[in-house]
């Protein structure tokens, strides 16, 4: 498929190599297909309420009211939210939803040139704000929806008060705020083994670990510390 050759590779290597090459030509197709499709979603349900919630940063100790029609960064009429699982009544915040925003913050002086970002969670914003100055994240717009129903409006939280990951994009159009997509892949039934894997293409953690030999492993997990 083409000329390049590594050192020492066998050809037996380099047929199972170009194999493989033509399988991730296609997924790199069928993923840009999906992406094209995403983009031409029509224009989901207009939110119920601008949302107030309390905003923190790690720069400070201040509390902030904030709409959600005010979360829009200057220049995009994109937002996304990321519905981050840390209740009220949670011991410590998730190790997953935490590994994947330690990887964002680092990004989101790139992201922002484009679309809003911010991280909702249901504990007070204090406590968000404190968990954010633990890992180190400097950039993140923390939000508390501790005094709105957005998670329940937008299923990161069951009737029971249990807290889901879910990742949703906003649209302003015409001055209205209007959903246009949520990972629902959270939601969809999963093949044996798998699991829901709905945000791993934001992910870098996960994308990484497929490069190699072991992979993803079938049992190890993102902690919030490590020995």
């Amino acid at each position: 498929m083409h000329e390049i050759r590594f050192p020492g590779e066998s050809e037996q290597y380099r047929a199972a190599r170009d194999e493989l090459l033509r399988a991730e030509i296609e997924l790199r197709r069928h993923t840009e297909q999906v992406a094209a499709r995403r983009r031409t979603l029509p224009l989901g349900g207009p939110v119920p309420a601008d949302y107030v919630f309390d905003e923190g940063s790690t720069r400070d100790d201040e509390v902030r009211s904030v709409r959600l029609s005010e979360l829009f960064c200057d220049g995009s009429d994109t937002l996304l939210l990321y519905s981050f699982m840390y209740g009220p009544d949670a011991p410590s915040a998730c190790p997953m939803c935490t590994c994947f925003i330690d990887a964002i913050d680092g990004e989101l002086e790139h992201l922002s040139q484009r679309v809003g970002f911010a991280v909702v969670a249901r504990s007070p914003i204090e406590r968000l704000r404190e968990h954010a100055r633990s890992r180190g994240w400097r950039r993140a717009r923390l939000l508390s929806s501790s005094a709105n129903t957005f998670n329940a409006d937008y299923h990161a939280e069951g009737a029971d008060g249990g807290q889901r990951p879910l990742a949703h994009v906003f649209v302003r159009r015409d001055g209205v705020v209007r959903h246009s997509y949520t990972t629902e892949l959270a939601f969809a039934p999963t093949d044996d083994g798998q699991s829901p894997r709905h945000i791993d293409s934001m992910w870098p953690l996960w994308n990484v670990f497929d490069l190699t030999p072991q992979g993803r492993g079938e049992d190890w997990w993102p902690k919030l510390r490590y020995p």
